[in-house]
């Protein structure tokens, strides 16, 4: 499990791991199957919602001493580009399009579909100024 926070405590748990740091976001891996993880998901339980036991990511965060990062969509699209940049490159993915794996809508399509969304993003900004 990832985390993305704006602040972090000057140390982790055990089970919790700075992955990248960038001037105003941290990504932090979670080993969601430690033990001690699984002990604060269990004391942190609640109903969130009729029928519906979970954890609120406010009290987990709240209780690890971080703030939860709210990127805007324009940070949103571009992790999404670099995502889908480095899928297209995996080897792994190259072997599936080896071995004949054709979907209807592939990575270009999704690159695409995600340059749209940045053209009216940026467009409804503009129209707003």
């Amino acid at each position: 499990m990832k985390l993305y926070t704006r602040t972090i405590p000057a140390t982790l748990p055990d089970w919790a791991t700075v992955i990248t740091k960038s001037a105003d976001l941290f990504e932090i891996e979670i080993n969601d199957e430690h033990p001690d993880f699984q002990s604060l998901l269990e004391e942190l339980e609640t109903e969130i919602e009729p029928g519906t036991i979970g954890v609120k990511a406010r009290h987990l965060c709240s209780r690890l001493g971080i703030e939860m990062s709210n990127p805007n969509l324009s940070q949103l699209l571009e992790i999404a580009q670099t995502l889908i940049s480095l899928i297209a490159c995996h080897p792994d993915y190259k072997q599936l399009l080896d071995e004949g794996y054709t979907p209807d809508l592939n990575i270009a399509d999704a690159q695409t579909a995600l340059i749209y969304l940045q053209w009216e993003l940026d467009r409804n900004q503009q129209d707003s100024v």
